[in-house]
């Protein structure tokens, strides 16, 4: 990689925060089921929807860039938790590909809502508008795993661009490819605050939801916070 690995630390954190829409996660295998009228119209209609559905084709080993032994089953919130691997963006995100997810999340709760605010903000942006209310639902998590860490490191400030990926992504892959777990890194968008990229969906413990937060942005580009 032209210069030194991030060193490896043990981390061992409760409690870290990753933020999905509402809407993902009280949603079950399809959301079809009211639009059959039989069991056979059903069956087609998920089968359609199975033939579109990446954490689906995940499980079954139909994707490129992860493998069904590597996802999880029968815990709790484990769709969640395969769809984070299994949906990436096409342009990937700060440490993945678009071929594969990541699980993203924040030490601390502050640190999650100011990386999904400012993702947010820029989409208003694009279309200068800001006039919308989302909710999301705050997923807690624990790790306890070896994790590269780039705190602290000089030599990868470029990985934490605030405007590009390409040195992040770049990284992400070669550690990918020597077995790392994942990469802690400090939040490129809230000052002090912490985040994990874990790469490896057996390592993402303990799932469980937490309180509920809407967002709405209000002809200003600074949304108003709530919990529900």
């Amino acid at each position: 990689m032209g210069r030194p690995q991030p060193r490896l630390t043990l981390l061992r954190q409760n409690d870290t925060c990753r933020l999905i829409p509402s809407r993902f996660a009280d949603m079950e295998d399809s959301v079809l089921a009211p639009l059959a009228d039989s069991d056979d119209i059903l069956r087609d209609l998920f089968e359609l929807d199975n033939a579109t559905n990446d954490r689906l084709r995940g499980e079954s080993g139909l994707l490129p860039g992860i493998g069904m032994d590597e996802l999880v089953f029968g815990l709790p919130n484990f769709r969640i938790v395969n769809a984070a691997f299994t949906y990436a963006r096409p342009e990937g995100s700060r440490f993945n590909d678009g071929e594969r997810g990541a699980w993203y999340c924040g030490f601390d709760t502050a640190t999650s809502l100011a990386e999904v605010i400012f993702h947010k903000t820029v989409e208003y942006a694009e279309i200068d508008r800001f006039d919308d209310s989302v909710s999301y639902q705050c997923l807690l998590a624990d790790f306890s795993a070896s994790f590269h860490d780039l705190r602290g490191m000089a030599a990868y400030a470029d990985c934490l661009d605030p405007g590009s990926y390409v040195a992040s992504q770049a990284l992400a892959n070669a550690l990918l490819d020597d077995g790392s777990m994942g990469v802690i890194y400090p939040s490129v968008r809230h000052p002090d605050g912490t985040c994990l990229a874990c790469f490896r969906p057996a390592l993402v413990g303990n799932v469980r939801k937490a309180q509920t937060y809407r967002l709405t942005w209000a002809a200003s580009p600074h949304p108003a916070v709530e919990i529900l």
